[in-house]
């Protein structure tokens, strides 16, 4: 199966014989060679969406894809992680902190501090918006190198890359510890009082295709309704939740 994978996302090999300046740095980043084989891959990878303006390349030949399969790979490494790290945890526990863990915010913490993001490929037009520095689009690129390993070296070579990762850059401690998921805080706080689960709508979108701001609205039975703001619809909906349930506790 992984060479069917791979074979979706493979590209002549003769255009990357010579490594360019993109692929030795990000070989420096990863700390291993790229073979002349792999090398489209992890171009591919770097490759935002912005690069199709004024260019031969498609919008298949951008990290989406790439990005679409790391999730994928990500949720299960991750999964794998906390079964060893927390092999006496229930499922409940381990749900919460395998979504913190691959949450858009902490995958960009970790594209920024691996600096992956200054091998970026971005169209020129789209140069100086701030791509390079937007948390969405630091968690995609993060995303698709985990593909492009994935793809390149097998799964047990990007188990235990992702895993140094985590313990270089992450405290999961820290993350066992924040109580921020309040869109589950909100449903539980709801059923234990009997009423019906809350209501999430997009009342708002902002800003460039490859920027945008959402603003979401969370109703709950009774008249309440509280709205957030963020770079994602996830992250709006976590802050119209935690204004809810603020709201909540504060009319008891």
């Amino acid at each position: 199966m992984l060479g069917r994978l791979k074979s979706w996302f493979s590209a002549p090999t003769e255009r990357y014989s010579q490594p360019s300046t993109r692929i030795k740095k990000l070989e420096k980043l990863l700390g291993f060679e790229i073979p002349p084989d792999d090398r489209g891959i992890f171009l591919r990878a770097l490759r935002h969406r912005s690069i199709i303006d004024g260019s031969k390349i498609q919008a298949h030949e951008t990290y989406e894809r790439l990005e679409f399969l790391g999730d994928a790979v990500l949720d299960l490494i991750v999964t794998e992680i906390l079964f060893d790290k927390y092999p006496l945890a229930n499922e409940g526990f381990l749900t919460k902190l395998r979504a913190k863990v691959v949450r858009g915010k902490t995958l960009a913490q970790m594209a920024e501090n691996m600096k992956i993001n200054e091998v970026m490929e971005i169209g020129q037009r789209a140069s100086g918006q701030g791509i390079e520095v937007s948390k969405s689009v630091l968690a995609d690129l993060f995303e698709a190198i985990i593909a492009a390993v994935y793809l390149t070296k097998g799964y047990n070579f990007t188990f235990f890359f992702t895993e140094n990762l985590m313990n270089e850059h992450l405290d999961l401690q820290s993350l066992e510890g924040k109580a921020d998921n309040y869109k589950s805080m909100l449903m539980e706080y709801l059923q234990a009082q009997n009423d019906p689960l809350p209501e999430y709508r997009v009342t708002g979108e902002d800003g460039p295709a490859h920027d945008k701001t959402f603003t979401v609205a969370v109703d709950i039975k009774g008249g309440l309704s509280a709205e957030g703001v963020g770079k994602s619809k996830k992250e709006a909906e976590q802050k119209a939740a935690e204004k809810a349930l603020r709201q909540l506790r504060e009319d008891e």
